[in-house]
């Protein structure tokens, strides 16, 4: 019978809706603004305690708040505000009540009811621009990472001397140079040429200074910016590595300056977690344990990074055998005791570097050195009484572990004695992302507030209402009953694209609604295709049934044509866009796709309900009767 569909598409277009507005519906409910405290540390733990310090120091600052919680692992809790505009505050107060130790971040507290989120349904993200997001300038001490390459030159020019027995004293002079100290002009030229041969970019100059020969090697100022070039660029590449790890769409991470590095994170959650993902150095050395009557001035102390260690430390060699650098893989797992560890690979060169320190050495213990940057918080009072917390950054070094070595190494091996399978996790992933060439501290750190985001959303949402008011009356006044099949279909496509954005997981950012708006604009215009070409079939005769199914089947190829010419160039857009050109794609492509479901399958259901199967002598369509 024409016009009939058969009982399971009408199922079908049925489930494919109450689907849709099954996953659409998260979309209703507003998130909270809260406070989110974690540890500087994925090993601490929040516990109610600390819980009750902060809630304290919000009931003194008369904040209000509610809805405390603890998660499972108790890795982080949530406090909700009643006040968005009171978060900064509370932000201010809370960390100074807990101090130094805990990361307190603004965050948004999803109010989605259980029995829609038990099933995976999840509220769309926004982009930065519409719900705000995390904005971080980062700025990369370059200074360290020119300290650092002299330290290898130092431990290289060591090892070489060492090597060639050219006895002298070697050091770091107070200008960061590389300063060495012999007996003869003899040893001295011997070392020039040694050195020389080893770092051909090294600058070196005579010094005599009474009965010592010395040797100054130093860097000019064309190695200096180009190791610091290398260090910005190194640190954009690795943090560009965290934020995938992170899982954030559609990021933004470039530098700005000399030495500045912008990260912005929209539609982020945990912004504690990206915080500390971000700013962790995370790089390690690995040293051997010294021997007891070696001299202080070949030797270091560490303490112990493990809680259940606390107190005990090592004496390790100021020798650096290999660094985080040369590692190239880390994935976290178990040794076959059940404990955490982490599996290394190394590259070509550290591989080599870490035979040659551990075949001589067998039964020796070796010390796996963590370096992690950390900040002190210090309030200095100002001269209208107000109190400004300024961070002061520091490096801690501590040792993670010190196995015996069983047997020569490669550029494969484990570290083991971690504590938690969190850190080891942690750790694999700061050094599977890649070491930081050099620090970075935080030297802006914005949430974008809900006011700018709020304002976006208003003006966006105004848009898409008055775009599609001004479709639905043309649609319902010139096409009459198609009209109104049209216009619900095309609130389905509505529902859908939301649907569809929730489930994976798209940003919806200021230029997606955009995106929207063109939606609506060609859904409609697939409907306008197909009542066009009814209009047509009964001006050649048929009859009015005849023109419908007629009109449907025949529109489809030009439907179709024109809807997936426009998703190649979403696609595209897509590919080689960046930030809100990709925003505009992923929503111009979603919308194709559920706008070409909704005008064919949804329309058509419509309107086989109203006119199917029964006789019609006349449609209204097109302002009129035919």
């Amino acid at each position: 019978m024409l016009n009939k569909y058969p009982l399971w598409k009408y199922l079908l277009v049925l489930f494919v809706v109450l689907l849709g507005l099954f996953y659409a519906a998260p979309n209703l409910y507003a998130p909270d603004p809260a406070l989110q405290i974690t540890g500087e540390s994925s090993a601490q733990l929040i516990d109610g305690k600390t819980v009750s310090r902060a809630l304290k120091a919000l009931d003194e600052a008369g904040i209000e708040h509610f809805g405390e919680t603890i998660d499972e692992q108790g890795r982080n809790a949530l406090v909700r505000l009643r006040d968005s505009e009171q978060q900064l505050s509370a932000q201010a107060r809370v960390s100074r009540a807990l101090g130094d130790g805990f990361i307190v971040a603004l965050n948004l507290a999803p109010t989605t009811p259980d029995w829609l989120s038990d099933y995976g349904a999840q509220p769309m993200k926004l982009g930065l621009d519409l719900s705000g997001g995390v904005h971080f300038k980062l700025e990369v001490d370059v200074d360290a990472a020119v300290e650092r390459r002299m330290e290898n030159y130092l431990n290289a020019t060591k090892r070489a001397l060492r090597e060639e027995r050219i006895r002298g004293f070697v050091t770091l002079d107070e200008k960061g140079g590389l300063e060495a100290r012999f007996r003869s002009e003899e040893l001295r030229e011997k070392a020039r040429s040694v050195v020389a041969e080893n770092s051909p970019e090294l600058t070196l100059d005579r010094v005599d200074q009474g009965d010592s020969w010395n040797l100054v090697a130093s860097m000019s100022e064309q190695t200096r910016k180009e190791i610091a070039d290398y260090a910005v660029g190194q640190n954009l590449t690795t943090l560009r590595n965290r934020v995938n790890e992170l899982g954030v769409s559609e990021p933004l991470v470039q530098r700005q300056g000399q030495n500045r590095i912008v990260v912005e994170l929209p539609g982020i959650q945990d912004t504690a977690e990206a915080k500390r993902i971000l700013g962790k150095v995370a790089n390690l050395e690995f040293r051997l344990v010294a021997n007891l009557d070696a001299a202080p001035s070949e030797k270091q102390r560490f303490e112990y990074r493990s809680p259940d260690r606390a107190g005990m430390t090592e004496w390790l060699e100021r020798d650096v055998i290999i660094t985080g650098e040369r590692v190239s893989n880390a994935q976290s797992g178990f040794d076959q005791n059940g404990m955490p560890n982490v599996s290394i690979s190394l590259d070509g060169e550290g591989g080599t570097l870490m035979s040659r320190a551990t075949r001589n050495n067998i039964k020796r213990r070796m010390g796996v050195l963590f370096i992690e940057r950390k900040y002190r918080t210090r309030y200095e009072v100002q001269e209208d009484g107000s109190e400004v917390a300024n961070k002061v950054p520091y490096d801690e070094k501590k040792l993670l572990t010190a196995p015996v070595i069983q047997s020569a190494l490669g550029a494969q091996f484990q570290i083991t004695g971690l504590d938690s399978p969190l850190e080891a996790s942690e750790l694999a992933l700061m050094l599977r992302a890649g070491a930081l060439a050099a620090p970075i501290s935080f030297v802006e750190e914005r949430t974008v507030g809900p006011s700018l985001g709020a304002e976006n959303i208003r003006l966006g949402v105004k848009s898409v209402q008055y775009g599609l008011a001004l479709v639905v009356l043309f649609m319902v006044v010139y096409y009459r009953v198609f009209g109104v099949a049209a216009v619900i279909a095309l609130s389905c496509n509505l529902m859908l694209l939301v649907a569809f954005m929730s489930i994976i997981g798209a940003t919806l950012t200021l230029p997606g609604i955009a995106g929207i708006v063109l939606t609506v604009g060609m859904a409609v215009d697939a409907n306008v295709l197909i009542f066009s070409r009814i209009r047509e079939e009964v001006r050649n005769g048929l009859s009015p049934q005849m023109a419908i199914h007629a009109g449907f089947e025949r529109a489809v190829a030009t439907i179709l044509d024109a809807n997936i010419t426009t998703l190649i160039v979403a696609v595209i857009l897509y590919a080689v866009g960046t930030g809100p050109v990709k925003g505009f794609a992923v929503t111009l492509s979603v919308g194709i796709v559920t706008s070409m479901f909704t005008a064919i399958m949804g329309t058509r259901a419509l309107v086989n309900l109203v006119y199917g199967g029964r006789r019609v002598e006349k449609l209204s369509i097109g302002g009129r009767k035919v």
